[in-house]
């Protein structure tokens, strides 16, 4: 018996005192029940595992589901948004699910960009520095972690051109932060001589 019938088994029984309210309510919940045995059906392996009970039942336990956004005002004063997590909203409608989940979590990241630098920093908590893996060009940054307990991915564009090889790295108590210099731009232009 999975989780959804025994809740209807303890909690869907009314009165009938409502009458056609008590039906509304039953039928959301029964649409509800279904989603979630969908979203269930659908689910990445690594985001549910069972756990036997001392009474000898099973019993299945998910997640974990992280979903969030920051937000920052940038240099133009327009907010910049980013989500974070391993479960986003999705477009609803025929054969798609109200959420896309990923078995990697999308980690929290802010881009700070200063004079000549630019400054990356990402929340990893609970990975060792010799699970991340780092790859840089002159215009984006990708960040993997793939370690049995916890995976994590993101790929992100720089506001500026950086020089990836002037990159300084370091990772403390679950906070990764990399430097990078801004390429250099000679303004001054090139003479050109009359022949």
């Amino acid at each position: 018996m999975s989780f959804w019938d025994e809740w209807f088994k303890r909690f869907g029984r009314r009165s009938s005192i409502f009458g056609d309210i008590d039906r509304m309510i039953e039928e959301m919940e029964k649409e509800m029940a279904e989603a979630f045995k969908d979203m269930e059906n659908t689910m990445p392996e690594d985001m549910y595992r069972e756990r036997r009970l001392p009474d000898g039942s099973v019993r299945r336990e998910y997640g974990p589901f992280v979903y969030g956004y920051s937000v920052k005002i940038g240099p133009d004063g327009k907010p910049i948004i980013r989500e974070f997590g391993n479960m986003k909203p999705g477009l609803t409608g025929e054969g798609r699910a109200p959420l896309n989940l990923t078995e990697r979590r999308e980690p929290l990241v802010d881009v700070i960009e200063d004079g000549d630098t630019v400054k990356v920093v990402a929340e990893l908590p609970g990975v060792e520095k010799r699970d991340i893996r780092l790859k840089a060009t002159d215009h984006s940054l990708t960040i993997n972690v793939d370690n049995p307990t916890r995976k994590y991915y993101k790929e992100l564009e720089f506001p500026e051109e950086v020089d990836e090889k002037t990159a300084k790295s370091n990772y403390t108590n679950g906070v990764l932060e990399i430097v990078f210099r801004k390429k250099r731009r000679d303004d001054a232009g090139t003479e050109i001589r009359i022949e």
